[in-house]
């Protein structure tokens, strides 16, 4: 039997009619929910929209830092040192990347990476990801043109120096971020780097701009940084001293050129030395600006120090006598000698002929606080507080720690460690009228400040007197003459400590300054570990300062206080100054 079929139109339950209360509340019901979205509609776009509105902008606004432009560094006469250039670094949103495996090897292949880190950075787990920064800006066109998906760009700038490693141990450089890391671009950060502008822009869902709502700080460019050096001067003091390092086959070197009237640095070179344009294979002892940073025992270029506070304090003239010989001095249990005795010398003739014996009487003649009170106000023993990074001051033990050997041996720069630029600083004593001047990284546009008297006049003119005698003839440093000038300076040459002895290597050194008439320049050189053959300040440094000074001078216009003749070095070897 087949079952009834019973239309849908026709089924009971239709038939049934529901009670009028319940009609009514499904229509209230309904009523109220149509008010409630049309109120609550009314509210958010009417009364209250910045809900919406901080929605909407949320989602789509973005505000983005504008980068500003790091300020150059120049020369004293505006030569650029250091330029910001604009460059590009490629970014990426790694859900958004949708890159082929031939695009990825294209990508790679114009960035220079192996496909596989291309491929590791894209697949990362982040909203944001450098596939590789800084680069050109033509190169960043290339990849631009190829529209690979979820590849961008972001605007950036990378440091540049066009005087590479000549100048790299005074400048330093910046980071990725453009932040200085080393140098004047460490030193001076603050005034080079500005302050970053921003601005509200809408962005859509890959991270493209589509349109620039509005400017919110407009970037504070960095400014320009004048500093006190000459390029052409700096330029003299690194290729002789280079020169240097590569004939005596020496392990390291520095050269500092002061202006002995203002205290401007205007040439101060390292080796070893790096390019700060390219730094991938940058070792630590290429970053050491040693002659701030290096400290050593001085040596003889001391005992002028000494024998001008002996003439400060009235212990003796300078012609006065002291007697040198045997050549042997013994003090307590240890024994100072000459390395030639020279007899009866004049206190002027200790400085030419270098005699430790000499100095070692005229330091013993004096009290310690006496001649520790002389060191420090010289500025031995603390940094110059020039603001540069790693600034070191040296070793200048408390005068009551001073037992005699120690005092006589201090006298002669040995138990004392200085800075090559503390030793250039220390010879404005005597370039000047006896004052020094504080030195300036930066160019000064006014006069320096009012200096600091360490002796008086008359002092400082005897002892300059000595320091001409020891570059003469049968002084330690005939080969630091000049022609056409008169120079006055003094040699160094001292054992290195290692492992809390003297080893049996040397630092030889040399500090001067020309015209002697009317200083205008002070050079100190310091060449370390000389091995090839001759270590003596005389040999090794003073004809780096004879190089330097006399380019310099030329360069500067300086002119020339002696006859034009030819130098006069005697055939014999010059006295070798003690160590």
């Amino acid at each position: 039997m087949k079952p009834k079929s019973i239309k849908f139109s026709r089924s009971p339950l239709l038939s049934e009619r529901l009670p009028p209360w319940r009609q009514r509340l499904v229509l209230v019901v309904l009523l109220g929910a149509f008010v409630a979205l049309i109120a609550r509609s009314l509210y958010l776009q009417a009364f209250n929209n910045e809900f919406l509105g901080d929605k909407g902008r949320a989602r789509f606004e973005r505000v983005i830092d504008i980068s500003a432009t790091r300020g150059r560094i120049t020369d004293r006469h505006g030569d650029v040192l250091a330029v910001s250039t604009p460059v590009r670094s490629i970014w990426a949103i790694p859900e958004d990347v949708q890159l082929a495996p031939s695009q990825a090897r294209s990508l790679a292949a114009l960035l220079e990476m192996d496909v596989r880190d291309v491929n590791r950075k894209l697949g990362a787990e982040r909203d944001f990801v450098y596939v590789k920064r800084q680069l050109s800006p033509e190169l960043a066109d290339r990849i631009s043109a190829l529209k690979f998906p979820g590849i961008h760009q972001k605007n950036e700038y990378r440091r540049y120096y066009p005087s590479g490693e000549v100048m790299a141990h005074m400048l330093g450089f910046t980071g990725i971020e453009d932040a200085g890391q080393e140098g004047i671009e460490l030193a001076f950060n603050s005034q080079l780097s500005g302050k970053a502008g921003s601005r509200r822009v809408i962005k859509d869902r890959r991270g493209n701009v589509v349109e620039d709502v509005e400017s919110i700080h407009p970037p504070l460019e960095g400014k320009d940084i004048a500093l006190a050096l000459d390029s052409k001067v700096q330029y003299l003091a690194y290729s002789h001293l280079k020169q240097a390092i590569e004939e005596n086959r020496a392990k390291a070197g520095g050269v500092v050129v002061l202006d002995a009237r203002t205290g401007e640095i205007l040439a101060l070179a390292n080796l070893p030395t790096y390019n700060p344009n390219n730094r991938e294979r940058l070792i630590g002892a290429q970053l050491r600006n040693r002659a701030l940073t290096d400290s050593f025992e001085p040596g003889s270029t001391l005992k002028p120090f000494t024998a001008a506070l002996a003439l400060e304090k009235g212990k003796v003239r300078f012609d006065t006598p002291i007697q040198t010989a045997p050549g042997k001095m013994t003090i307590g249990s240890a024994t100072i000698s000459d390395a030639h005795a020279h007899g009866m010398l004049t206190v002027a003739q200790v400085i030419q002929k270098s005699s430790n014996i000499g100095a070692a009487k005229l330091a013993l003649s004096m009290t310690p606080q006496e001649m520790w009170t002389m060191f420090d106000s010289l500025g031995f023993g603390a940094p110059l507080k020039l603001g540069f990074p790693g600034e070191v001051g040296g070793r200048l033990r408390p005068a009551k720690s001073w037992k005699p050997i120690e005092q006589a041996t201090m006298a002669y720069g040995h138990g004392i460690s200085v800075t090559l630029i503390q030793l250039a600083h220390a010879y404005q004593a005597f370039a000047r009228d006896g004052d020094l001047v504080p030195i300036s990284l930066a160019r000064m546009d006014a006069l320096p400040p009012s200096g600091k008297q360490v002796f008086s006049p008359q002092t400082a003119r005897e002892v300059r007197a000595m320091l001409e005698m020891a570059v003469q003839p049968g002084g330690t440093a005939p080969k630091a003459q000049i022609a056409g000038y008169r120079v006055a300076g003094k040699t160094g040459t001292a054992h290195k400590i290692e492992g809390g002895s003297y080893a049996n290597k040397y630092v030889a050194s040399f500090v001067g300054f020309a015209p002697a008439s009317d200083p205008r320049l002070i050079v100190a050189v310091m060449i370390d570990e000389p091995s090839n053959g001759k270590h003596f300040g005389g040999d090794v440094a003073a004809p780096v300062f004879a190089r330097v000074m006399a380019g310099s001078l030329r360069t500067l216009g300086v002119a020339p206080d002696a006859p034009l003749q030819p130098l006069v070095m005697t055939s014999a070897e010059p006295v070798r100054e003690e160590m």
